[in-house]
């Protein structure tokens, strides 16, 4: 993944002669089987074993799995490069980013790749655009591929040839194993059932359906010129996404650390990755300011510009 070329860019896909909107969605198996018994286990353990002790630390780990790992470790760090830090810690926030449980790094740059880079296309298949019904949309994005006529390819470069990335890629789902083993001792089977399977399928449900709300419906400031599908911002959502729900935003500025722009929009993935900052763990942070300019963009709302290049600008 060379993080010296154009920010914007989507780093580990290579597009030549791809085509975003001719496939077939294929059932996957692999993910079907682990998000499909996670939601069972859900329903026939988790909920008859209720306990506030369970709830809380379901609650806890659910949150501190999609800040930590989700949101800084793969999203900003390992996708988009939008800050440095030590190896060591970057290592650290992918594992718990891993631990989430929805898939392994290397898929989940992949996945986020592909449909980035189809969504800037004019034209990209529905399942890239989640434009189908609600519950097909979810059968499609838990439970199945998209398999392209002509997909493009991808070098995932340094993080590709790391040891350790290729480790959790094979072993993605086992990574549970020594996390149930911990919450068995802590509290029982109940704190196995809310720590594993009530926070994994809360983060891939929750995941895929605030990515549906995305790119449907909600507010714009910002639209990407010659894309085909433009994004929405998801208030509701900022603070269990940890900042991710400002869609529109991120999908104006792909590079930025800050996805929660403007004032009263809830980013505490950024609050993090500047508290990394200030104890020396962090560098290099992106921010849209240098970029507000930037001549692919146009404001939704015309009458708003100079007000959000403003905010933009003091913020």
């Amino acid at each position: 993944m060379d993080e010296s070329n154009d920010p914007h860019a989507v780093n580990s896909l290579v597009a030549e002669d791809a085509d975003a909107s001719a496939g077939m969605v294929r059932w996957d198996p692999l993910h079907s089987l682990w998000n499909g018994t996670m939601l069972l286990a859900t329903l026939a353990l988790a909920l008859p074993l209720f306990t506030w002790g369970a709830f809380l630390m379901f609650l806890l780990t659910t949150g501190a799995g999609l800040l930590l790992g989700h949101s800084v470790g793969f999203h900003r760090r390992l996708i988009h490069g939008s800050f440095e830090c030590p190896l060591w810690l970057e290592r650290i926030l992918v594992w718990v980013g891993t631990a989430v449980g929805i898939s392994g790094p290397f898929w989940m740059v992949r996945t986020h790749d592909l449909r980035d880079w189809a969504q800037r296309q004019p034209v990209c298949h529905d399942y890239l655009a989640h434009r189908r019904p609600m519950l097909i949309d979810a059968w499609w994005q838990m439970h199945c591929r998209l398999q392209l006529a002509q997909p493009p390819r991808f070098d995932l470069g340094r993080i590709g040839r790391d040891s350790f990335y290729v480790f959790l890629e094979r072993t993605w789902m086992l990574q549970q194993v020594p996390i149930a083993f911990l919450l068995f001792v802590a509290g029982g089977w109940s704190w196995v059932a809310w720590g594993i399977c009530a926070r994994i399928t809360a983060s891939v449900t929750g995941h895929w359906f605030v990515g549906h709300l995305a790119h449907r419906i909600g507010p714009q400031t910002w639209l990407v010129d010659d894309a085909g599908v433009q994004a929405h911002d998801v208030p509701w959502a900022a603070i269990p996404t940890m900042g991710e729900a400002w869609h529109n935003n991120h999908h104006a500025f792909p590079d930025s650390a800050r996805i929660g722009l403007y004032p009263g929009q809830s980013d505490w993935a950024y609050r993090f990755i500047l508290l990394l900052q200030a104890l020396g763990l962090a560098r290099s942070i992106r921010t849209p300011e240098p970029l507000a300019t930037r001549k692919a963009l146009t404001p939704a709302a015309p009458t708003a510009t100079v007000q959000d290049h403003a905010q933009l600008s003091a913020s």
